[in-house]
C-alpha cells in the first residue's frame, strides 16, 4: 500500500482511534490552527487529524490506524524543519510534542530523551550535572529532526555530531511495530537513523552519550562592519588553521539583531559576526580567541563567560516561530579567496533585515570519524553555508519573491564551489537530486536498500525522501497485513 491519493479530511469517518490515549484534534476543534502551526509560518497545511501522542504505544496505535485507513502520515517532533514536513494536507499528523521528558544518568553519562523534546529540555536537564551532548544552536529546535539528519552544533568539533553520540533509539516501524535500534539491535537501521532522516520509522526515544561541558563556557559573537567582510573572512580562515577542537565557530552575515545587549543604534546595521563557543576552561578560551577579538575594529564584542544553557538559547529570539523562512544551502569545497569574494558580494543583497547567512566550521571530531560510520556524509567538509531568507508574515508576496530570489541567486553564484549539502538545510523545493547530493552514491544506495527493508511501501515519505529500491521485510518483522 503506497501513499493514498484518495479523500481528504472528510475521508476520516471518525475522530476516534481505538486504544489511543492521547488527544485527537480535528479541523472543527478550537485549537486546530494552533496545533497545525509549525516554526516556518509560510507552511499552511491542513491535516485531517492531529494525534498528540502520550507515549510510544500511542505512536504505534496511530501508525496502525493510518495504515488501516490508507491515510497520509506526517510526523511532528519539534516542527522546526524549514520545509514543513511535520504537516501534511489531509491524512494524520502523528504529533510527539507532548513527549518531552528527559532523564539523565550522570554516572553512566547517558541521557534518555523522548522524541518530542526540544534542545532546551535536553540542555537544562543535562547541565544540572555539568554534562551535555552536541545539540542545535537554537534551543527551540526539536531533538528528533536535528538528530536524525546529523546534528551540527557548538560541540561537534570536540564531541562529534549529534548522531555520533546516539547510543540507541526506540523506533515505531511502518508496520506499527516497536523495536530498538543500536549497534547490536537492528544495526542496519541504527546506521541509517544516524543521518538518514525520518525515512525509516518514528523515533520515540533517543539515548545519547554525554560529556563534561560547562556549566560556564566562554562564548558569544564579535561584529564588524559589512565593508570589512573580506578582511574578516581571510583573517578568520587563517585563525582556524590551528584552533583546538574545543573551539566551535559560526560566521553570520546580515544585520545586527536587536538583542538587549547591543546598543540600539547598531540594531539592523549590516555586519559580519564570528560567534564562538569554547568547550573547555574559560581561561584557555580567553587566550585562544584574543586574536579574533582584537582583529580590525569590531563594532561590538559580546564574548564573555556565560552559562552553556544561556548560550544555547542566545539567538532564539532572532529566529522565532511564525516568521516566513526560505533556505538554500551547500557544503563548500574550501574557504578560498574566490568563495570569500562571492560571500562578500551576495550576503548583504537581501532586502529583509531578518535575512542572514550562516557558515559553520566543521572538522575536528566530525572529520575524524570514518566516512561510513553513519549515514551523515559530510565528514570531509570544513565549512557549510546556509542562506536564510526571512520576512514577516504580514509582508506581501513581493517581499517573499525578492528574498527567495536572493537566496537562489546566492546559491547559484557558489555553483563552482559546491560539494554536498546538509540534509537538514534542504527546503521544500529542493528536489530528489539534492537529497541524493546530501549522501552521495554509495551512502544513498545503502539507505535505499535499508528503506526497502523497513519501509518498502514508502509510508514515511513526508521527509527528505529516500526511495526504497525493493521490498523485503526486516529480520524478525512481518510485513503489515491488511
Amino acid at each position: 500500500m503506497g501513499p493514498s491519493t484518495r479523500g481528504g479530511p472528510m475521508s476520516l469517518t471518525t475522530t476516534r482511534i481505538p486504544g489511543f490515549r492521547g488527544r485527537l484534534i480535528a479541523a472543527n476543534d478550537d485549537d486546530y490552527d494552533r496545533a497545525r502551526a509549525v516554526w516556518n509560518g509560510s507552511v499552511d497545511r491542513r491535516p485531517g487529524l492531529i494525534g498528540r501522542c502520550s507515549d510510544t504505544n500511542d505512536v504505534a496505535t496511530a501508525v496502525r490506524f493510518a495504515r488501516a485507513h490508507e491515510l497520509e502520515i506526517a510526523v511532528r517532533g519539534g516542527g522546526h524543519n524549514v520545509s514543513g514536513t511535520a504537516m501534511c494536507d489531509d491524512g494524520i499528523v502523528i504529533d510527539l510534542a507532548p513527549m518531552r521528558d528527559v532523564w539523565v544518568d550522570p554516572a553512566k553519562r547517558i541521557a534518555y530523551v523522548q522524541g518530542g523534546a526540544l534542545w532546551c529540555d535536553v540542555d537544562q536537564a543535562t547541565q544540572t550535572y555539568g554534562l551535555a551532548t552536541t545539540g542545535g544552536i537554537v534551543s527551540h529546535t526539536g531533538v528528533g529532526g536535528l538528530s536524525l539528519g546529523g546534528g551540527i552544533g557548538w560541540l561537534m568539533r570536540k564531541h562529534g555530531l549529534t548522531v555520533d553520540n546516539l547510543v540507541a533509539a526506540e523506533v515505531v516501524t511502518a508496520g506499527g511495530e516497536i523495536i530498538r535500534a543500536s549497534a547490536t539491535d537492528h544495526p542496519d537501521l541504527f546506521w541509517a537513523l544516524r543521518g538518514g532522516g525520518g525515512n525509516f520509522g518514528i523515533v520515540t526515544s533517543f539515548r545519547f552519550a554525554l560529556h563534561p561541558v560547562g556549566p560556564t563556557v566562554l562564548a558569544g559573537p564579535v561584529f564588524w562592519a559589512a565593508e570589512d567582510t573580506t578582511d574578516v573572512l581571510r583573517f578568520y580562515r587563517d585563525f582556524l588553521t590551528d584552533v583546538p577542537d574545543e573551539l566551535g565557530n559560526i560566521v553570520r552575515l546580515g544585520t545586527i539583531p536587536p538583542l538587549p545587549a547591543i546598543s540600539p543604534e547598531l540594531h539592523f546595521r549590516t555586519a559580519i559576526a564570528v560567534a564562538s563557543c569554547y568547550a573547555g576552561p574559560v581561561r584557555y578560551g580567553e587566550r585562544l580567541v584574543r586574536a579574533l577579538r582584537e582583529f580590525g575594529t569590531p563594532l561590538v564584542d559580546l564574548v564573555a563567560p556565560t552559562s552553556y544553557v544561556d548560550h544555547q538559547a542566545s539567538i532564539d529570539d532572532t529566529v522565532p516561530h511564525g516568521w516566513h523562512y526560505y533556505w538554500k544551502a551547500t557544503d563548500l569545497t574550501a574557504l578560498s579567496d574566490e568563495v570569500i569574494g562571492i560571500v562578500a558580494e551576495h550576503a548583504y543583497r537581501a532586502t529583509s533585515p531578518r535575512s542572514y547567512v550562516a557558515m559553520f566550521h566543521l572538522g575536528g571530531a566530525v572529520g575524524r570519524a570514518p566516512s561510513d560510520a553513519t549515514a551523515y556524509n559530510g565528514r570531509d567538509v570544513d565549512h557549510n553555508i546556509v542562506i536564510d531568507a526571512a520576512w514577516l508574515p504580514e509582508q506581501d508576496e513581493t517581499v517573499a519573491a525578492t528574498e527567495t530570489a536572493w537566496a537562489r541567486e546566492f546559491l547559484d553564484a557558489l555553483q563552482g564551489h559546491r560539494a554536498g549539502v546538509y540534509v537538514n538545510f534542504l527546503d521544500s523545493d529542493d528536489n530528489a537530486s539534492r537529497v541524493h547530493d546530501a549522501y552521495g552514491d554509495n551512502t544513498y544506495d545503502r539507505l535505499a536498500d535499508i528503506k526497502a527493508t523497513y519501509d518498502p511501501e514508502n509510508v514515511f515519505h513526508h521527509n527528505k525522501n529516500i526511495q526504497p529500491v525493493h521490498a523485503r521485510p526486516a529480520p524478525g518483522l512481518e510485513p503489515l497485513r491488511p
